[in-house]
């Protein structure tokens, strides 16, 4: 048994529970346990603005300047996906700007084995999740 997922959960957690789980099918089950523990978008941040750009499922992404650190939240309207924005926000979110940069998350998929069991949609959006974290560490450092 898993332990149970929190919003603190991180992802040397997460790739320690994915390690325990043999089949894809319990895979994505956790991928969808993952995508409960959000911290759910109000209304007003469910907007166009916040809307990640090549995703087919509808995900929105927002951030908050911490001191020294960006955090993120987000949310989709599909299960599989909003389990790959919490892997996604484990990544990145309290983390700096550089480090943010610094990151590479295909490093942290790959122990996952995450590329090779999604389909080219999910696979496209997770990229272009990842692009808008990129992008907006990359605009606070200016």
């Amino acid at each position: 048994m898993l332990p149970p997922l929190t919003t603190n959960t991180t992802i040397d957690e997460i790739i320690e529970n994915f390690s325990f789980l043999d089949e894809w099918d319990d895979r994505y089950g956790y991928l969808i346990e993952l995508g409960k523990s959000l911290t759910p978008l109000s209304d007003e941040q469910m907007i166009d603005l916040n809307k990640v750009q090549g995703c087919v499922s509808q995900v929105w992404l927002v951030h908050e300047n911490n001191d020294e650190t960006l955090t993120f939240n987000g949310m989709s309207d599909a299960h599989i996906v909003r389990g790959l924005v919490a892997i996604a926000l484990s990544i990145f979110s309290g983390k700096s700007a550089e480090e943010i940069l610094n990151t590479d998350e295909q490093e942290v998929f790959n122990s996952v084995g995450l590329e090779g069991h999604l389909t080219p949609q999910r696979a496209n959006g997770l990229r272009a999740m990842v692009q808008r974290i990129k992008a907006i560490a990359q605009a606070s450092l200016s």
